[in-house]
């Protein structure tokens, strides 16, 4: 039999066009794989079979009458579960909304099914996508493809599952401090932060992380997760080619990386530096010390303030002023409410303050940088059945110990690129880059140019494990 998952969506196109298959051989063989996936790695909450066939079936009829509706008619797309997606259910993560069933798409939703995206499930996450690493009451534990003993971080945990186990070759996820990068970085893949705004969103859940959580894509290219972002955004996104000035910071303050890590990303410097970039290390770097302390009053706080009025939530139906059930939640999200309800009135104040001096930083460091490059993570994947990482190299973190490389992006609102860079002990990893807000195009474009020239730290399309196994 032949089997289509493992081909990107660059390659799924180009054999739409040459009429090699249709969208409803590679749908069928998506649906398979995934289900056959699935029991290993609980990284789906449901599966909409019957409209995914449907979509693929006039995609199909599109192809075949030289119409296609541009680079993602027919490619199966899986969605994270904190995205209102049209007669599919949507969970949060949470027993809370347990039976709710969207009845429209959420505007980047809508972009991708406009464009032809055949969307055939949505991924697990932790509840309310506030957690580093991917479990809820619904579904349990998700775990990395790549070693199953492993978690794939969070909370685009079950997106990126999805696509490192060659479960279709997109996922559309979000990011609120980190979410999409960690997680495709701990899998072996690309995923992007687009800038604040670029990607609008409309008619989805309440946002208690404001607009610092941003949609965005996981992919198993570069150039496919760009494609992706331009039918997100709704343009195109061309940047002029040249060379960059790229300030390497292989640390934040005092942090610890793990030296597989540290010393994978400091070749990906060097091959900056090797393809014309003006390279400059930093050897120090405390601009994410303060934000790094305060962010997770941010969902804390809106959680507090999506609990005290139903109304806030309409996907619950309550009315008259009536609370949502905090008993439904989980522990973490009940411990995190606790802590939003006794936050003080200038905690929210405390931080806006924080970004905003941290923007000014930022300003001044891009007024002489192209480009910030960083780790995307400070360790690898670790077991599956504990919250994070307790040490890395050697000394004792806490729960974002893992994540102090990613929020910068989201509070100041820049787009932020995670790319493979190499294998440390058979787990990958990956490098991070930064742009000045605006500069998507710019960022996306030096990290195709990196893929291009260095292409052996992507997942390989013959996948060296066993989940899913299909002769």
């Amino acid at each position: 039999m032949t089997h289509f998952w493992h081909l990107d969506a660059a390659q799924l196109i180009e054999g739409y066009a040459r009429r090699t298959f249709t969208p409803v051989d590679v749908t069928e063989d998506c649906l398979d794989r995934a289900r056959n996936c699935d029991p290993s790695l609980n990284a789906f909450l449901h599966f909409s079979e019957a409209d995914a066939l449907r979509a693929a079936e006039a995609s199909g009829r599109r192809w075949a009458e030289a119409r296609p509706l541009g680079a993602l008619d027919g490619v199966p797309v899986s969605v994270k579960d904190n995205l209102h997606a049209a007669g599919m259910p949507t969970t949060w993560g949470s027993a809370l909304m347990r039976g709710f069933v969207a009845a429209q798409d959420e505007d980047p939703v809508a972009k991708i099914r406009a464009a032809g995206a055949v969307l055939f499930a949505k991924t697990s996450l932790p509840e309310f996508a506030m957690q580093g690493y991917t479990a809820n009451a619904l579904k349990g534990t998700t775990f990395n493809p790549l070693d199953l003993s492993l978690t794939p971080g969070g909370s685009s945990g079950g997106a990126a599952a999805a696509v490192a186990a060659f479960c279709g070759p997109l996922a559309l996820a979000t990011d609120g401090g980190g979410s999409i990068r960690r997680p495709a970085s701990h899998c072996g893949l690309v995923g992007f932060k687009p800038s604040a705004r670029l990607v609008k969103r409309r008619g989805g859940l309440p946002e208690i992380f404001l607009d610092h959580e941003v949609v965005g894509g996981i992919g198993r290219s570069v150039a496919d997760v760009a494609n992706f972002t331009e039918i997100l955004a709704g343009r195109p996104l061309a940047a002029a080619s040249k060379k960059s000035r790229i300030l390497y910071v292989p640390r934040f303050s005092s942090a610890p990386v793990d030296p597989g890590i540290a010393d994978a990303v400091e070749r990906a410097a060097q091959r900056f530096e090797a393809m014309g970039h003006r390279v400059e290390s930093s050897p120090s770097f405390d601009l994410a010390d303060e934000i790094n302390g305060l962010w997770p009053q941010l969902s804390a706080i809106g959680l507090a303030w999506l609990f005290e009025d139903g109304a806030r939530w309409p996907e619950l139906g309550l009315r008259g002023g009536a609370r949502p059930d905090q008993t439904m939640c989980g522990e973490v999200a009940r411990a995190t409410l606790q802590g939003g309800r006794l936050a003080p009135a200038t905690a929210l104040f405390n931080l806006v303050s924080a970004i905003q001096r941290l923007k000014r930083r930022l300003d001044e460091l891009f007024d002489s940088h192209d480009a910030l490059l960083t780790p995307a993570t400070a360790a690898l994947a670790w077991p599956a059945d504990r919250p994070y990482p307790e040490t890395i190299a050697g000394q004792a973190v806490g729960p974002r110990g893992h994540a102090v490389f990613t929020a910068i992006a989201n509070a100041a609102c820049l787009p932020a690129l995670a790319v493979p860079c190499g294998w440390v002990s058979g787990l990958p990893t990956g490098f991070q880059l930064l742009g000045p807000k605006g500069a998507d195009a710019a960022v996306l474009a030096l990290g195709r140019e990196y893929e291009r020239n260095f292409p052996h730290g992507r997942l390989s399309t013959e996948p060296n494990h066993s989940v899913g196994r299909t002769s």
